[in-house]
């Protein structure tokens, strides 16, 4: 008679199993799509009519598919954008070369000297998507910069920390994302 090998009992080893991966699962990061928090502009009307923009109100943005950085017309790093986009529209020096601007009466505001300025983002077909998450960012954070310190100047409270929705739709108004996308086209050449 041949002698019984002992075997191992591994009826509850699925259990294990499944309460381990339930555990890594739990207590792990799983990355996530990240997005734009942008509000898309309403689609026109047939009888709408182009407007024309004066080019000194326009602030060209264009990265190419090489993710180079082209503010109007020349090259730039994305970390020198933010102090760019504020200037234009601040133009604190009413310089001829930057933005007009007229003033406005705004609730809670006053009499405000706001910028006719529209950025106008433009990038390639092969242009990555890090490199437009970057740029956008940058745009995006300029703007929520001013909107901060006007917020700080008119209410002494930081614009993220503002409850009031009238308070909140002034300084909006104030500094509104004035931001035209143009759909992507190859402007820069193709990667290789």
């Amino acid at each position: 008679m041949a002698k019984k090998i002992p075997e191992l009992n591994t009826s509850s080893m699925a259990d294990i199993s499944f309460l381990l991966l339930t555990f890594f699962l739990l207590t792990s990061s799983i990355d996530t799509d990240s997005g734009l928090l942008r509000k898309l502009p309403p689609l026109p009307t047939k009888d709408q009519e182009n407007i024309k923009v004066k080019e000194r109100n326009v602030l060209p943005i264009l990265i190419n598919a090489y993710d180079k950085l082209m503010v109007k017309g020349k090259i730039m790093e994305v970390k020198d954008l933010r102090k760019t986009v504020k200037e234009f529209f601040l133009n604190p020096y009413n310089d001829p070369n930057l933005p007009e601007k007229t003033e406005v009466n705004l609730p809670y505001i006053g009499k405000f000297m706001k910028s006719k300025g529209i950025i106008s983002l433009k990038n390639d077909r092969g242009t990555s998507y890090e490199m437009y998450i970057k740029v956008s960012n940058e745009i995006t954070a300029a703007i929520n910069e001013l909107r901060d310190e006007l917020s700080m100047k008119v209410f002494n409270k930081h614009f993220k920390d503002l409850v009031d929705e009238k308070q909140i739709k002034a300084i909006s108004d104030a500094y509104p994302m004035a931001i035209s996308e143009a759909e992507p086209e190859d402007v820069g050449g193709t990667k290789k």
